[in-house]
């Protein structure tokens, strides 16, 4: 590896950390408006559905039921209401059951 890896890497932290840290410098101390809140709060299970949807119907061994569970598992964890880390380790759980009990 040459010195360009690493420069590419310090350059691509860089470059995600300016849009993290302008908000905060900018915002620090105001409280935004409730419903600003409550977008920014639905924001990562937007982006999780985003992301399982599609894979529901892309399963590469050809099990349909193997993505309909997890997005059912997902969904309903995240209706529950639990951290998106929590709804992400939840439907990997229940599909390690449904691996091993019908597959």
């Amino acid at each position: 590896m040459g010195a360009w890896f690493w420069w590419m890497i310090l350059g691509m932290a860089v470059v995600t950390y300016i849009p993290r840290a302008i908000p905060l410098t900018f915002l620090e101390g105001r409280e935004l408006p409730a419903s600003v809140q409550n977008v920014l709060r639905n924001i990562p299970y937007a982006v999780l559905g985003a992301l399982i949807f599609p894979a529901i119907f892309f399963i590469q061994e050809g099990n349909i039921w193997f993505g309909v569970v997890g997005a059912i598992a997902a969904f309903g964890i995240a209706f529950a209401g639990a951290n998106v880390m929590i709804v992400v380790l939840g439907s990997i759980a229940v599909l390690a059951c449904y691996s091993l009990f019908f597959m």
